[in-house]
């Protein structure tokens, strides 16, 4: 877990007037936040529709439509599109739902969510359990959910700016034992050992350092992290268990959904176990291919530093 010096702390400075807007900001997000669901979500909606207008948005438009057409060759581009269309939408409410998930209260996150699959995770706990959470664009409100029923460890990136790093902190431990840095994969085997729940993501693109090339959906050559090897290498009893916080499309919420686990009686290597944790990956994501996080450039590392850029 996070050493206590590693933790971010309260301090007087973040009261200095250079935070003063940071601070206007955010009480106005928090007062959002209270409105009825029904109004937030198209409120959501319309914030992805600015961000699709603007240049940053209309850049990362373009990343999602190339990453669609490469894990979706099959689909006609009136199908791509279609997701892509939908996948604006969830952009903006995702910002909305990290609010929902740092600062709603217990029993309002209770009303809008249900879950299914959660015997999966309590009956597998003395083992631990590294709980593979796909970067959908509803991440936070998803870990905000599965810890009501059932408190882990997350894994996060501390942020620069020292005054959101502590809102962030404050916001992911709500529901969650203690918050690991993702690069303390020590913290992370010692966690597991003990029996605790991990959250670990990995299904994006960390650079070619402590990486394999393997399939990831129509895409031959992805960069896959081989964190998830050294993991059950070290806690080779650890269930693997995926799960899928979707948005409902009536409007009624969310449901989260927690699939089955999955255990190697024989490990494999380093290469077949990250094709193993993609497929996995990519089952999670077809619940909600919409939802998913397709603005992210998840090829843009290539096997060869001279290979051509799919982007």
């Amino acid at each position: 877990m996070a050493k206590a010096s590693q933790i971010p702390h309260f301090k007087a400075a973040f009261l200095h007037p250079k935070y003063w807007p940071f601070w206007i900001g955010l009480a106005f997000f928090r007062l959002l936040l209270l409105l009825p669901y029904p109004i937030l979500l198209k409120i959501g909606t319309g914030l992805g529709w600015i961000f699709s207008k603007l240049s940053i948005g209309k850049k990362r438009a373009k990343v999602a439509r190339r990453n669609l057409a490469l894990c979706f060759p099959q689909k006609s581009e009136s199908e791509r599109e279609a997701i892509l269309q939908k996948n604006r939408y969830s952009v903006g409410m995702g910002i909305i739902e990290t609010g929902m998930a740092w600062f709603w209260s217990d029993k309002r996150i209770k009303k809008w969510s249900t879950a299914s699959g959660i015997q999966h995770i309590k009956n597998h706990l003395d083992s631990g359990i590294i709980l593979v959470g796909v970067h959908f664009l509803t991440l936070e409100l998803g870990a905000r959910i599965i810890g009501l029923h059932q408190p882990g460890i997350g894994v996060y990136r501390p942020n620069d700016n020292p005054v959101f790093d502590w809102i962030q902190y404050k916001g992911r431990i709500r529901s969650n034992k203690a918050l690991l840095d993702r690069k303390d994969l020590r913290g992370m085997i010692r966690a597991l050992r003990e029996g605790n729940m991990i959250w670990y993501a990995p299904d994006h693109d960390y650079g070619r350092k402590n990486s394999v090339f393997v399939p990831f959906f129509a895409v031959p050559d992805a960069a896959t992290t081989t964190g998830s090897y050294y993991l059950m290498k070290s806690v080779p009893n650890a269930h693997i268990v995926p799960f899928a916080p979707l948005r409902n499309n009536d409007g009624s919420g969310y449901h989260l959904s927690v699939s089955e686990p999955t255990t190697f009686s024989v490990l494999p290597d380093q290469t077949q176990l990250a094709i193993q944790m993609n497929q996995l990956v990519e089952q999670e994501i077809l619940k909600g291919v919409d939802q998913y996080m397709w603005l992210h450039r998840r090829f843009k590392t290539r096997p060869n530093e001279d290979d051509p850029s799919y982007y």
